[in-house]
Order: C-alpha cells, then structure tokens, then sequence
C-alpha cells in the first residue's frame, strides 16, 4: 500500500479528472480507478464509494443556457427517420413509362428544444434539418387546459391527418387527400393548410375540444425572408415573408369537437369526433397564379375510434378554388381517407388505409399525392390503397414500418378516358428521443 499522502493525491488527480469534459468524465475516470486498485491505492470498498459520488455529481450538472435566470425546464428531444421508397408508374396506351423510383432518404431529423419559463409561459422550436425546414415554433401561454395561446408557426387546425404526428403515422405517408389539399400549391393541389404563421388558440373541457387560428394565408416553413416574392422553396414562402398583394389578407381555421372514453378492459376504449373549417383570402386562381377576390374556403369532418387493439379514422373533407380552374370557373374539390388498424400483441400491428381524391376539375398527377412516385400525367382524380404492418421494438420510439402502395389516376381533367397506376414498396425505420 502507498502512505497516506500518495492516496490523498491520487484522490486529488482523480478530483482533476472528473471535473473535465461531461463526455470524457465517466471514462476517464473509471479508468483512474481501476488503476489504483491495480496498484492497492484504492480498496473496493473505497472504489465503489468514490464511484457512488462521481454518479451523484454528474447527475446533478444543469444545462447552462444564456437566459437560464429565468428557465424552469429545459427539454431537448429528436426524432430521425429514415425511409426506402420503390415505386414504378406505369401509364395506359403509352410505350416507354418513367423511371421507377427506387431509393433510400432521410425522410426526417427533427431536433427540438423547449423551455419552460413558469406562469404557463414556454417556448418550443422544432426544426428539420433533413428539409432545411421548421416543423414547429411558437411562444405559448397556457392559462389552463381550457385555453391555450401560441403564436409563431405551426400547423393550422384543418386536416386531421395532417395534424397526427410524423410520429404516429401508421401508414407511413399521409393520405392522398391531405396531401392533395395540404402540400404546397404546385398548379395542381392547393396548398390550404399545415405550415402556418400566425395566432393559435386552443383547449379542452369535458371532452369538448376546439382549435382556432388566425394566420399569414400562404404556407410557410422554410428558412428566409422571400425577398418580398413569398416563394422560396416548391413554392413555399419563407417564416420571414413580408407579404404582397395576395399575401396581406388572414387566413382563418377552426376545429371543434367532442371525445370521450368508455368501456373495461378488453373492450376499453375512446372516441373522438370533429369539424373543421378554413377561409384563405386571395389564395385561389387557376394553376398556381393566385389572385386578389379569388378565394378558397374548407370544410371537413373526421372521426377516431379506439376498440382495445382496434383502431379506425377516417376523415372527408371538401374545398371550394374560386377559378381553379380557370378565371370565372371553379374547382370543387373533395376526398377521404379511412384507416383501420389492429395490434396484434404490444409489438406488431396490422394497418390498411384506402384515400381517394377529386380534384374537381383543377388535375392531380400520382406524384402529387403519393410521395416518391413518378407522375403518371394530369388526370382528375388519384386513390390509394396501402397494407403494411408496423413492427414496435421500444414502443413507439424505435420501430420499423413497411407496406405495398398501390395508387391509380384516371380522366384527364377534358373527361377522356386515360389511367396511370403506381405500385411498390415503401419502409421506414424510426428513432426518437
């Protein structure tokens, strides 16, 4: 054994130590000890003493921000997503079709940060960095569950889907509906709703539950100001968009609903039901020129019913495009999506959902509404049917998802007759934090 003061300075080295880099500490550190118990510095009982206090030290570390005189909480949190799509069109009467799609792509990286400030006060920044995109921010006050205001960017309350998290989507994609009224304004779909800036107010009382907005009528989410044009990226404008002729005017949404549980059990389950509906001022025009008196206004419905391992949504929803189709000639827009599914036990789970889109007149092409897939030409309408299973290997923080995709389009927007179908494979593995 060494004297008693060469203990005393291998305890005071080991103190160096753990003070160092978070990262570093629990290695080095276990290093050092192992080390002198080799050398009969330490005893076991020792060892595991000073490994007990280390533990307690690096425990209590607080993350040190530049405002954390006023912070309560701070959480951080992630979600990645990888996805291989493998999906071939094919067009009627046509002799070469285009090219198949088959590729892997980091469909997601969401890294959020949300800090609560105390008195209901809390700011929650959620950013794509796969997309070069916001998902999520906004300052909130909630004054209690019953009232809820943010204000920042988010998804405007219409489209029920569109609302499920990236998260819990069961199908992978969104449906072709809400993709048709939701993703940005192409010259085909819509662009009516998700990515907003604006005002939100929200809550739930006895199962009654209501979502209002008042936002910046285009759709925005990427990084940029649009130099005053509105259109950045596909169309969509910057958070930082200053606004135009036909950008000046608020768009306004509302949900409102009730939901309930019931049952035990085997036979416990929920159910919630709701309207939506939504007003975008100057946001219609055929193709994608929107134009100031041309307007689009939104109206739906959705259900969800949870039966023990049995689940089904479905949602309808309709639009009205003052001249979507052409100047004086109205596009009047309607579709659904239904989805059932079934947990086999807490790891597997069946999933089926069909959607169906008319675009009323305006067009829609495969590519539109099924993401990945080659266009298969303007037609009028577009479904889809998807069968997969979803694998759960810790919950629903790590899982695998893969299914078939088949999607058809027919009509060409003049009445003809003509078809283009799309079929394959799509997976997607999830992690989040």
């Amino acid at each position: 054994m060494l004297p008693i003061k060469s203990k005393w300075l291998a305890l005071l080295s080991l103190a160096v130590v753990t003070s160092g880099v978070a990262f570093a500490q629990s290695a080095d550190s276990q290093a050092l000890i192992d080390a002198l118990i080799k050398k009969g510095v330490l005893t076991d009982k020792e060892a595991k003493d000073i490994t007990s206090q280390i533990s307690k030290a690096q425990s209590s570390e607080n993350v040190e921000t530049s405002g954390d005189q006023y912070i309560k909480k701070l959480v951080l949190s992630g979600r990645f997503q990888v996805q291989y799509a493998g999906l071939g069109t094919t067009i009627n009467n046509v002799a070469v079709n285009p090219v198949s799609t088959e590729h892997f792509l980091f469909r997601r990286m969401l890294i959020g940060v949300n800090a609560g400030f105390g008195d209901g006060f809390s700011a929650n920044v959620v950013y794509d960095l796969a997309n070069a995109s916001f998902d999520k921010g906004v300052l909130e006050w909630k004054q209690s569950p019953a009232f809820v205001l943010d204000a920042g960017i988010a998804k405007a309350p219409f489209g029920y889907e569109e609302n499920i998290s990236s998260s819990d989507l069961r199908a992978i994609e969104r449906s072709v509906v809400t993709r048709y009224f939701d993703e940005g304004n192409n010259g085909r779909r819509i662009g009516a709703a998700s990515y907003r800036t604006g005002i939100y107010a929200s809550g739930t009382y006895e199962g009654f539950f209501y979502n209002v907005a008042l936002t910046n009528p285009e759709r925005n989410e990427y990084s940029g100001d649009g130099s005053n044009t509105a259109v950045l990226i596909n169309g969509l404008g910057g958070v930082g968009s200053t606004g135009g002729a036909t950008t000046n005017k608020f768009a306004a949404y509302g949900v409102v609903g009730y939901g309930s549980s019931f049952g035990t059990g085997a036979s416990k389950g929920s159910y919630k039901v709701g309207y939506e509906t939504g007003f975008l001022p100057d946001q219609g025009g055929p193709g994608a020129v929107i134009g100031r008196g041309q307007n689009i206004s939104l109206d739906g419905a959705f259900g969800d019913l949870t039966v023990g391992g049995f689940r089904l949504i479905g949602e309808y929803e309709v639009a009205k495009v003052d001249s979507g189709i052409a100047i004086h000639n109205n596009a009047n827009i309607k579709g659904y999506w239904i989805q059932p599914t079934y947990k086999l036990n807490a790891q597997w789970e069946a999933v089926l959902q069909y959607s169906y889109v008319d675009s009323g007149g305006r067009g829609v092409a495969l590519s539109d509404v099924i993401r990945s897939a080659p266009s298969g030409g303007t037609m009028n309408k577009a479904d889809q049917l998807y069968l997969g299973f979803n694998y759960y290997i810790k919950g629903n923080d790590v899982k695998l998802q893969a299914g078939y995709v088949h999607g058809e389009s027919s009509n060409t927007v003049l009445g003809a007759a003509a078809k283009a179908q799309t079929d394959g494979l799509r997976s997607e593995v999830t992690v989040q934090f």
